[in-house]
């Protein structure tokens, strides 16, 4: 083992609280027939369940998942969304970048710590399979003896999806296809796997069922009086959601697992990959129910929405709540600005939880989203005018072991011409891409920031989408949002250096831009890409490449892929 590992290893061994725990759980992976939304179609489960179960740890305990792909026919991996997995980069679960994929019949083991307090995620990183079910929660608590700095009574959550009736093979099949096929709008919302289809709407081949317990909405039941910690997160592959819980405020107080100034609103704007934590108090008429509701935004909406009860004790939970259910913002589900301000109102730090960034920066990196077309005539989704595909050699094996021509070497770019180019201009000016494996390698422990710029997609209309953007093995500071095209020389000045929140997912509205600062102080390769599914498989995702040199030796396990077959072998 080199020395600088050594070290990491001994730091995190140092940091851990003296009672942390090893926490240990056996998944089997498999294909079940599931009604969740009322429509019987298979989901991807854990243990025969979806959503999968939620891990619940303290922090700095060890997490250990043996997952065992029983799918028959297709490879899986789990990313622990949220978890920086510090002294470990080749457990981040990201199929091409950190690991070979699981194949059908193996077993392979997790292993990382837990190092800091918060809500996160876990879901499948392997083609669409978080769309077909493979998600579920991470809850990690302070130690017994530490305080947050907020208090309620009880602690509950909620786990937002969206749900579509083709396979994972159909939906990625039509979005690699020329003429191009759209994955349409999901089908159903689903609030902790619950939803409900109109069976009236349903294919003559499709087995509906209103009346299965499958789909009957989730219940979450309150004591009046009491004051709840919900944790609310989002896997949707392609929806935002407004959320709601009718005639009931929300105080945010959680972002992604930090403490943020707290805000109070009445519907919260979640996004892919997001997980907050909000405060409410049962102390509305107790005689009664409420509705929950998550209600798309971003898109113009085509499903239902999203439905659950707020069940005050000792009324039935199965009573109906007397008001018609909440529709959201339906008269402004594409009001930017809106969704844009409440952004940058939960943009800031707790007062006594402030993280100030690196005043400047080493290197920036502007990051123009656009929609274009590759030479073969498929629609992709490119940075820079470069759409992103997967080597076969995973990046961290092949940047550890020196495995040359693995990935294309060429630099990734680090600007477009943002002087000239017409970001609201449609159809856009440049519509055509290539296709690349390259990355971007960072000086480690250097200040990197990116900023992500959206643009018009190849409509001929004034068309631009919200883009979820996740970074793995880090959390960053959000800086600043904005309209319009991004200027260094303007633009910089509206940056908060101040008390920036950290995370690590961010939005990026439509026609705007968002600025982000991180360190590059993690050992490791790691993607940064959209959260929405079918956009990171159509190329919207870059890949940062940090003190892959102050890495160990890597597991043989993650290996068994492209040229990582032979280290397999020669290791063994």
């Amino acid at each position: 083992m080199c020395s600088s590992l050594l070290v990491v290893l001994l730091l995190l061994s140092a940091s851990r609280p003296a009672h942390s725990k090893v926490r240990v759980h056996r998944w089997d992976i498999s294909y079940a027939f599931k009604s969740q939304d009322c429509v019987r179609n298979l989901a991807v489960t854990i243990n025969g369940q979806t959503p999968g179960p939620t891990i619940r740890a303290e922090m700095g305990d060890t997490v250990v998942v043996h997952v065992k792909n029983n799918l028959v026919t297709e490879n899986t991996a789990i990313h622990w969304h949220g978890i920086r997995q510090i002294g470990t980069p080749w457990f981040d679960g990201t199929e091409g970048v950190t690991q070979c994929p699981i194949v059908p019949g193996d077993t392979f083991t997790y292993r990382f710590v837990v190092d800091r307090p918060g809500t996160y995620l876990y879901h499948a990183h392997y083609g669409m399979q978080r769309s077909a079910g493979l998600y579920g929660l991470i809850q990690v608590a302070l130690p017994a003896a530490q305080a947050e700095p907020f208090s309620y009574d009880y602690d509950r959550s909620i786990i937002l999806n969206d749900w579509w009736h083709d396979t994972t093979q159909q939906l990625s099949t039509g979005l690699a296809s020329v003429p191009f096929v759209w994955v349409n709008e999901p089908k159903s919302i689903l609030i902790n796997g619950r939803g409900k289809f109109n069976c009236s709407l349903a294919a003559a081949n499709q087995v509906c069922n209103a009346t299965s317990p499958d789909c009957s909405p989730f219940v979450l039941t309150v004591v009046p009086g009491m004051t709840y910690r919900l944790r609310i997160a989002s896997v949707s592959s392609l929806s935002a959601f407004n959320f709601e819980i009718e005639g009931h405020d929300l105080l945010v107080v959680e972002a992604d697992g930090h403490y943020v100034n707290p805000f109070a609103v009445k519907n919260l704007n979640i996004y892919s990959g997001e997980t907050y934590s909000v405060l409410f108090t049962a102390d509305r008429d107790a005689s009664r129910n409420y509705w929950i509701a998550a209600n798309v935004v971003g898109r113009r909406p085509d499903t239902e929405p999203g439905i659950a009860v707020l069940n005050y004790y000792p009324n039935h939970p199965r009573r109906t709540p007397p008001t018609a259910r909440p529709e959201g913002p339906l008269w402004n589900w594409n009001d930017t600005d809106y969704r844009e301000q409440q952004s940058i109102a939960l943009s800031r730090s707790h007062p006594d939880y402030i993280h100030p960034p690196p005043a400047t920066s080493d290197r920036t990196i502007l990051l123009l989203n656009t929609q274009n077309r590759v030479e073969d005539g498929r629609t992709r989704w490119s940075l820079n005018g470069v759409s992103h595909d997967m080597p076969h050699t995973p990046y961290l094996i092949a940047l550890r072991e020196g495995l040359r021509h693995a990935f294309d070497e060429t630099p990734a770019p680090e600007r477009y011409d943002y002087e000239n180019y017409d970001v609201s201009r449609h159809p856009p000016a440049v519509v055509n891409a290539t296709i690349s494996t390259s990355i971007y390698r960072l000086k480690f422990n250097s200040t990197v920031d990116v900023v992500l710029q959206n643009a018009n997609t190849l409509a001929n209309s004034s068309n631009s989408e919200t883009h979820p953007w996740h970074l793995h093995g880090h959390d960053f500071w959000v800086l600043a949002y904005g309209t319009g095209k991004f200027d260094p020389r303007r633009d910089t000045s509206k940056f908060n250096l101040v008390d920036p929140i950290m995370k690590n997912t961010v939005a990026l509205h439509p026609f705007g831009w968002t600025a982000i600062r991180f360190r590059a102080d993690n050992p490791g390769a790691w993607a940064f890409h959209c959260h929405i599914e079918a956009h990171f498989v159509m190329g919207m995702g870059v890949v940062f490449a940090e003190g892959v040199d102050r890495i160990g030796r890597l597991p043989t396990s993650i290996m068994g892929c492209g040229d990582s077959k032979f280290l397999r072998a020669r290791h063994h």
